[in-house]
């Protein structure tokens, strides 16, 4: 029988995230048959592990990474490497990417992938030589987005090409929402049947990223002096309360629905007329995806990868980040115009079938791996 190719993957905490999201479609979609894959990340909380475990992969915690030259944690990594024998490491995420390298070189597995899962602009000038540097002892470099490989990979990092390379983060296709469970959240919402809602989906852990801000603000001015008009924010973190007070300051507490947390969002979607994400940076943009899967017309900011995923004009509209009269203005136009709402819904959707689905990730993925190991 021939022997299983063995993929070691190492990322930071494996947590809700975008990044284990997509780990977790590994451990579901990767062929079985082929692969055996085992998970190293710093912590593991929530039930994205527990998922991970149940597809029958260890999950195995090793602690914060203080420094990228830790060589506590980095001889942790190098004792797993040593006993699981991998002919891939594959590092995401900056202290995954970090001791997948250096360990990966260290102890001579035959391929190291790291993964830049994020929008820089904010990276140290360390931080992008050390990424330089782990490039050169990688074998491939992923790119989660046309923006991220291009802009940051080849065009500020140099690296050629031919190592860095763009596989597109890909969402499980939207469960089926029954009429029932519909009506009873939005009853929950406090959500009628003829309230249009603009909706959004992110954590709320750094205004500087995000921007829900921004978007309270220009929901603000739009709702001024209409009645069925509702703003949905899905996620939770430290800056929901700041949130909430601004809401409360703009007089506009009664149309903004704080939801937190929701592991299921498909029923979310389902409320939403149009969907909005007004980040500063963004690599991708799951939540784009998922709600273009969900045939929502789109307003993203034109900053890192939203701007190659929202096609302007064809499946929502693209705004400059920071430009509040600018937002409202997108959300006026497909407040007024139905058809147009379906249009560009339907548009996302047709794109975000061809690009953007869990299955031609997943795939990706595996046809990577497989002409790495099999390559002289």
């Amino acid at each position: 029988m021939k022997q299983k190719i063995k993929i070691l993957h190492i990322q930071e905490t494996i947590g809700s995230g975008g990044v284990e999201r997509r780990r977790l479609s590994l451990a579901k979609h990767l062929d079985k048959n082929l692969f055996d894959q085992k998970f190293i990340c710093t912590q593991a909380i929530g039930n994205i592990p527990d998922e991970i475990r149940a597809e029958g992969f260890e999950v195995i915690p090793i602690g914060k990474l203080k420094s990228p030259f830790d060589w506590k944690q980095h001889r942790k990594v190098q004792k797993m490497i040593e006993d699981y024998q991998p002919d891939i490491i594959h590092g995401a995420v900056f202290e995954g990417v970090t001791m997948a390298t250096i360990n990966g070189w260290l102890k001579k597995v035959p391929v190291v992938i790291i993964e830049e899962t994020s929008d820089p602009q904010n990276r140290s000038w360390k931080g992008n030589m050390l990424m330089k540097v782990f490039s050169r002892l990688a074998d491939k470099v992923i790119g989660v987005s046309e923006g991220v490989t291009k802009e940051y990979l080849i065009g500020k990092l140099g690296i050629s090409d031919k190592k860095a390379i763009a596989i597109n983060n890909g969402v499980a296709l939207p469960r089926k929402v029954s009429i029932l469970e519909l009506e009873k959240v939005k009853k929950e919402f406090g959500i009628s049947e003829n309230d249009f809602v603009i909706g959004s989906v992110g954590r709320m852990l750094q205004d500087s990223h995000k921007r829900f801000s921004d978007l309270i603000k220009a929901f603000a001015e739009f709702s001024k002096e209409k009645e069925n008009v509702k703003l949905l924010l899905v996620g939770d973190g430290s800056e929901k309360e700041g949130y909430q007070k601004l809401a409360k300051d703009l007089e506009v507490s009664d149309k903004v629905v704080f939801a937190g947390y929701q592991s299921d969002v498909s029923l979310l979607y389902q409320m939403m007329d149009v969907f909005a994400l007004v980040s500063a940076r963004e690599a991708f943009g799951l939540v784009l995806a998922e709600a273009m899967l969900n045939k929502l017309p789109v307003i993203a900011t034109r900053v890192g990868g939203m701007k190659y995923i929202v096609e302007d004009q064809e499946t929502g509209f693209l705004v400059e980040p920071l430009q509040v009269q600018e937002i409202k203005e997108k959300i006026e136009i497909l407040y007024l115009d139905a058809e147009l709402r379906k249009t560009l819904g339907n548009n996302g959707f047709e794109k975000a079938m061809r690009e953007y689905t869990e299955e031609s990730y997943v795939k990706s993925i595996q046809d990577l791996y497989q002409s790495l190991v099999n390559k002289p």
